[in-house]
């Protein structure tokens, strides 16, 4: 897994992350969502690594990283404090401007982290979310029904005391879908109580400080700055819930594209070529489009 990539143990200043890094190019972070780890990328990331230099890390909360200290507001898991744990890790490993894809969870950190930090990021790819105040605000009963966890999950305790009583059997996956040496981290870090309770703060950091600094954003008219290729999976419910997936990201953004995958909701482990391709595609159209600016006219 992961052959000719480095396996880190990084110390930033609020969190010490797990990171995967290898290849050479331009920086590419891939952000993992719920409730796996970076290993969630070990089919990608080979792809990518022949085009990009590829940092893969556990989110602070998640796999072997950090999980922060409780607090009230829930801060320390917000995407907030992970999207600074971003730009300080790219930065330790010597790279001041890149790209970042996020899925799922990721995809919170994803888009929170060019929001916060504009001139650092160069290109955003989200796969699988919109934004946290957008999901909450559209919620009806096809959300409810689809997205409950989220709203179990806010709730002191339960969640933790409900998925800790049988992990394997409440997040399902297997080592034929997963690869054996991704499954073996991820059954690794959702039996340890201590990451369980990590990963659910990241969902009691979204219904209450992720969404009001999406709704402080949105109320000041920002916008995120580079350009945004958004992916979803066909045979999940994005579209079933939003219909024009594009359409709710557009007043974020002021350069988009996307388009669906031929795949189920963990579309890393189901269609790593199609991801991969389309993520290529992404940048490559970004960066000739950004050259073309640039150039002046004859």
């Amino acid at each position: 897994m992961f052959e000719g990539f480095r396996l880190d143990r990084v110390a930033l200043s609020g969190a010490v992350l797990q990171v995967r890094h290898g290849g050479s190019g331009p920086p590419l972070l891939l952000l993992h969502g719920h409730p796996r780890t970076h290993a969630t990328w070990h089919k990608v990331a080979p792809i990518l690594a022949r085009h990009c230099t590829v940092v893969c890390p556990d989110l602070r909360g998640f796999g072997r990283s950090t999980v922060p200290a409780d607090r009230p507001d829930h801060a320390g898991s917000s995407k907030r404090a992970k999207a600074q744990d971003c730009v300080e890790l790219m930065r330790t490993l010597g790279f001041d401007r890149f790209a970042v894809a996020g899925h799922d969870r990721g995809s919170d950190t994803a888009y929170r982290t060019a929001l916060d930090y504009p001139d650092h990021v160069t290109d955003l790819v989200i796969m699988d979310g919109v934004p946290v105040v957008e999901a909450l605000e559209r919620c009806n009963e096809r959300f409810a029904s689809a997205w409950w966890h989220w709203f179990f999950f806010a709730q002191p305790d339960k969640p933790e005391r409900a998925i800790l009583a049988d992990p394997e059997r409440w997040y399902g996956a297997s080592p034929e879908q997963m690869g054996e040496e991704a499954y073996a981290d991820y059954l690794r870090a959702i039996n340890d109580p201590h990451v369980v309770h990590g990963m659910i703060e990241d969902y009691r950091a979204g219904l209450a400080f992720d969404r009001h600094i999406d709704a402080a954003d949105r109320e000041a008219g920002r916008r995120i700055r580079c350009p945004t290729t958004v992916l979803w999976s066909l045979h999940d419910d994005l579209e079933y819930l939003y219909g024009d997936v594009l359409a709710v990201w557009r007043p974020w953004t002021t350069k988009l594209a996307g388009r669906g995958i031929n795949s189920g909701h963990h579309m890393a482990e189901e269609a790593p070529e199609e991801v991969a391709e389309a993520i290529l595609a992404a940048l490559s159209r970004q960066h000739f489009a950004r050259r073309a600016a640039e150039t002046p006219a004859a």
